[in-house]
């Protein structure tokens, strides 16, 4: 399969309309250099709308769209659990975390634990945050992306490879975040609009001129066991959604670590203009994260009858946007290309950030110093030397680039010997980032609401949840890896506040202030997260 010269034409218009919207948001005015919170917080500035889309468009990438239907397309609907609890997640975030990260102006999440714990965590989670950020992440969705771009659009996937990464880098280089969350907006508006089509369109096929609600009424009734929303153990794909696990147990930690703990997720609420926005923000991404298993998930089971037998589920996705008619085709493509581009080039900065900030800064603060405890952005050198200040901003945005640049290159490299072997790419994500994710939701929320927390307790959870999920991957192979989450998170817990009481911290060292912090929220805030709650009280009981 290949693009026709209209649809190559719409993909090209979208191309070069994002690129240019990219630059021209990085714009500075004359005289004017970008500092490191204008490329790494983009000033903290950010509006509502542009958190609340761009929180999805890190989000949403080839490893949702693509992956995540290739699972529809073997498990079912049971997968849109992780988008449905997600939108949970968000409300707890908005409510319990923001006021804390934002009161304290936190740049990072290796610098929020520097300002806790100590110097050492921060030095250990930036480093695996690295290591996990380039080689699970960017990698995963440069090769999805990869696979859906050849197999619509018949480029070599090697090349399609290297033109995505080379895009995404480009796209992001100039301006930071400001400019992947200025333009998110219109990246999701394409990815929802394009994804409702393929939905649209695939099922419309299936109702066989009887439209839409007919052809869901057909997958429903021919495929019951894809629409079942809580799995029993003799469903062979139990191991993957064990159950209840998925409502009140290791989908939690999964959660709570994505969104409230990850930095190229909560970057952009970290670059809101206050909190109240940051919030409104987050419960706008809430409702669209209720939408995505309609314009992800269903064209994956929709598949399961138009395309029978595929030979790899992750080509579920592009095979049904086959059936879209000539520039439509090319709007959806420019769609998904628009999702991996958007979350590529997040990944991307969120890496530069991370090694800039909590690595090179901290090194790097001046000749023959050391970086104060907790240092941010750009370590004080002289408050009265502006020329040194200014040149040290220039230093750290350049580094930044660098950064940006070797870590694209080395995901590109990488993503075929590491992703190459796996069916599910998604899952591939799940099973390996939950090695380490029940020991990060153990130091944060010690560290958010547990004054006696201790580096000491903190650095063993890190420690030990790394070592006992390999334990329980190498001699329980058969435990759901939700549920080997769940269980390291209770003994990485019981460790933690164990040391935490033998090597307790000095009252000093814990530099987060949370006494003045108010978690009440608005009307507005409490009516849009009842209106969540109460839509998936009616979703999960109509699929229970």
């Amino acid at each position: 399969m290949t693009l026709n010269a209209i649809d190559a034409a719409v993909v090209i218009v979208y191309a070069i309309g994002i690129f240019a919207l990219a630059q021209y948001v990085s714009r500075t005015r004359r005289g004017e250099e970008t500092d490191s919170e204008d490329y790494f917080l983009a000033s903290r500035s950010l509006p509502w709308w542009a958190i609340g889309a761009s929180l999805i468009a890190a989000n949403i990438s080839a490893e949702q769209i693509v992956g995540m239907s290739g699972s529809g397309y073997q498990i079912g609907l049971a997968i849109a659990s992780y988008e449905w609890m997600s939108a949970l997640t968000l409300l707890i975030v908005g409510k319990f975390f923001l006021p804390i990260f934002l009161r304290n102006r936190i740049y990072t999440m290796p610098q929020f634990l520097a300002e806790r714990y100590g110097r050492n965590i921060r030095i250990l989670m930036a480093i695996f945050w690295l290591a996990l950020y380039v080689f699970v992440n960017l990698t995963s969705i440069i090769w999805l992306g990869s696979i859906a771009v050849t197999r619509v659009a018949g480029i070599d996937q090697d090349v399609a490879l290297f033109g995505l990464g080379a895009f995404a880098l480009a796209y992001q280089l100039r301006g930071g975040l400001k400019a992947v969350a200025l333009t998110d907006i219109v990246q999701v508006t394409l990815l929802v609009a394009g994804g409702l089509m393929v939905t649209g369109l695939t099922l419309d096929r299936l109702g066989e001129g009887q439209g839409i609600l007919a052809g869901f009424g057909r997958l429903t009734s021919e495929l019951p066991g894809h629409f079942d929303m809580i799995l029993s153990p003799d469903n062979p794909f139990y191991k993957d959604l064990p159950g209840l696990s998925v409502l009140i147990g290791g989908m939690w930690i999964a959660n709570l670590s994505y969104w409230g703990f990850n930095q190229y997720i909560i970057q952009r609420a970290l670059a809101a203009k206050d909190l109240k926005e940051a919030q409104k923000g987050v419960v706008f991404a809430a409702y669209l994260k209720l939408l995505m298993p309609v314009i992800i998930v269903l064209p994956g089971i929709a598949a399961v009858l138009i395309e029978p037998g595929l030979a790899r589920p992750d080509e579920a996705y592009p095979s049904m946007m086959r059936l879209l008619p000539t520039g439509i085709l090319g709007l959806v493509f420019a769609a998904l290309c628009a999702a991996i581009v958007a979350s590529t080039a997040s990944k991307i900065n969120s890496v530069a950030t991370i090694f800039t900030l909590d690595l090179y800064a901290r090194f790097r603060a001046a000749p023959g110093a050391a970086a104060p405890e907790g240092d941010v952005a750009a370590p004080q050198i002289d408050p009265g030397a502006s020329h040194t200040q200014a040149a040290r901003e220039r230093e750290l945005v350049r580094v930044g680039r660098i950064a940006a640049v070797v870590a694209t290159a080395i995901a590109v490299l990488t993503a075929r010997p590491l992703l190459g072997g796996f069916d599910q790419g998604f899952q591939y994500i799940q099973e390996f980032t939950g090695f380490i994710t029940p020991g990060i939701v153990v130091i944060f929320l010690l560290g958010l609401f547990w004054k006696q927390a201790s580096e000491a307790g903190a650095i063993a959870a890190a420690i030990a949840s790394g070592l006992l999920s390999l334990l329980f991957w190498k001699f329980w192979p058969d435990l759901p890896f939700m549920d080997r989450m769940g269980l390291v998170f209770l003994a990485s817990l019981a460790l933690a506040v164990a040391l935490s009481f033998v090597f307790p911290a000095a009252a000093a060292r814990n530099r987060i202030v949370t006494a003045d912090v108010d978690y009440r929220t608005g009307a507005g805030f409490n009516m849009a997260g009842l209106g969540v709650i109460l839509i998936l009280i009616a979703l999960y009981a109509a699929w229970w």
